[in-house]
């Protein structure tokens, strides 16, 4: 696609299909000149840090719609008198709701993020925004924040517990949340980095997830959030009996594949239905006696069932989906951190991503060109967004999509989808309850499921099942970009509705 007349003025953002940028002078990252210092307020830490309008602050979601930092920052810049501040939290989520008063207010001028979802997803697809939110993949945020494209001014980094010397985990404390993945890259390169802790001790207990040579400032508040609402009803493994199909014929085509040996590696996202093909791949596992190597991404509790049933010798994880997750972090020494960059950046020569065999991902739209759509529904209104769905697609080996044929009454294997977030060309396969379309690139896996018996359809034949969507209007005002891993982009997002917006 060539959006280069609807991307004019966005600076380095250019279409997916041009070539790469260039990358920016890669940062160094700010060591603090003597031991981190508590303070006693966020207004104090913002005026310590130098806040300045127009700055840009950077978070992490690893309490996801339980954090209460972002919040507690934005209300601390409101009293400050911060304006037009570009806020690049690695997600969002419903509890983040406050941010929709801070944009009307022009506190918030700009969001670069890798997903978004409630009152604040709502209020950007009604052009909340003065300029187009940028929504990432999680490898795309650490490589932009390494090399310096979208530097950091001031990361504030929720801590489960910190020490005095500025030491940071996030596996212990009473909001213990597990790894601190995604902060690791912020904290490494921010220019002022501000802890934000209900758990400061003189020393941790445990190795630290960021060191304090990284760590200006520590700010302890009563409460950092509630880790118990980590969870939420999309990490639950699927008991509808249309998932469940879909799960078992997901996992009989990585038998089919060849895949399933000793060794191999597996990632899966944390919905209902790729949780459920985890279990069924660990059952076939367990009865021919094979023994995976890693399992990888957010880890959830069905993945460390796999882990625990010696199934697969190490978790590497860049966050807790659940506190089962929370738990063996703090407690298994084969639960390993890694940071979003060593987990998906397409600048890593060693990015995990790379070395996987297989991952599974879901989806709101696939299209006939393998083309998935987690970003929008059919009718343009903000969904969620990329996390790690693109980053893990690209490198994986196979690349499996496990979609039911349409939700409720509506279509999910469309002529074209509403927005592109995981290009089909790093698609290998899409499972629904009535059969599994294959890439037509992938002839050898469509040879080896024919040979399994499975039951290969033509990606035609799947959308043919259920009437498409009508065709969106992808026209108008734009208020969100898709921006591929290497910093290009898959496509835009318009506002679906022209009518006027409230922030009410």
């Amino acid at each position: 696609m060539n959006f280069t007349a609807e991307l004019a003025g966005y600076g380095r953002l250019v279409p997916l299909g041009a070539p790469v940028p260039e990358s920016a002078p890669r940062l160094t990252a700010r060591r603090a000149a003597g031991p981190a210092r508590v303070l006693p307020s966020l207004g104090d830490a913002l005026a310590e840090a130098g806040a300045r309008d127009g700055q840009t602050f950077s978070f992490h979601h690893h309490l996801r719609n339980g954090d209460g930092v972002l919040n507690a920052v934005m209300a601390a810049g409101a009293g400050a008198g911060l304006q037009g501040l570009t806020l690049a939290p690695s997600s969002l989520f419903p509890v983040h709701a406050p941010l929709v008063e801070h944009m009307g207010a022009g506190r918030v001028a700009g969001l670069r993020t890798a997903y978004m979802t409630g009152p604040v997803a709502m209020a950007v697809g009604q052009g909340a925004l003065p300029t187009p939110a940028v929504f990432q993949t999680h490898g795309g945020r650490a490589r932009v924040i390494e090399n310096g494209e979208m530097p950091v001014d001031i990361a504030f980094i929720a801590a489960a517990m910190a020490d005095h010397a500025g030491n940071l985990t996030g596996a212990c404390g009473p909001q213990a949340f597990g790894p601190l993945g995604y902060g690791v890259v912020d904290a490494r390169h921010a220019r002022v980095v501000v802890a934000v802790t209900d758990c400061l001790v003189d020393s941790l207990p445990c190795a630290p997830d960021i060191y304090g040579t990284l760590v200006d400032f520590i700010v302890p508040l009563t409460r950092i959030g509630d880790a118990a609402r980590i969870q939420s009803g999309t990490t639950q493994i699927t008991t509808d009996p249309t998932g469940l199909k879909i799960a078992a014929l997901s996992a009989d085509l990585i038998a089919a594949s060849g895949l399933m040996r000793d060794g191999m590696s597996f990632q899966t996202g944390a919905g209902g239905i790729s949780l459920a093909v985890a279990r069924e791949l660990g059952d076939r596992m367990q009865r021919a006696n094979l023994r995976g190597g890693f399992a990888s991404g957010g880890i959830t509790a069905p993945l460390v069932d796999l882990h625990w049933r010696g199934l697969f010798r190490e978790l590497l994880d860049v966050q807790a989906f659940d506190l089962a997750a929370v738990q063996s972090y703090r407690d298994d020494p084969a639960h390993h951190m890694m940071s979003a960059s060593r987990y998906a950046s397409p600048a890593r020569p060693d990015a995990v991503v790379d070395a996987l065999d297989v991952v599974i991902l879901g989806a709101a739209e696939v299209d006939l060109s393998f083309n998935v759509n987690v970003t929008t529904g059919s009718d343009g209104h903000i969904l969620g967004g990329s996390g790690g769905h693109a980053d893990c697609a690209a490198g994986a080996k196979l690349t499996i999509i496990t979609t039911a044929l349409a939700a409720k009454t509506r279509a999910k294997i469309v002529p074209q989808a509403r927005c592109i977030t995981t290009p089909g060309g790093s698609v290998d396969a899409v499972v629904t309850e009535a059969g599994i379309a294959i890439n037509p690139a992938r002839s050898d896996l469509a040879d080896h499921a024919r040979a399994a018996g499975l039951p290969v359809l033509a990606i035609e034949d799947l959308a043919a099942m259920v009437p498409p969507p009508v065709a969106a209007d992808k026209s108008g005002r734009v208020i969100g970009v898709s921006q591929y891993r290497d910093g290009r982009v898959s496509d835009l997002l318009y506002l679906p509705d022209p009518r006027p917006i409230s922030l009410a």
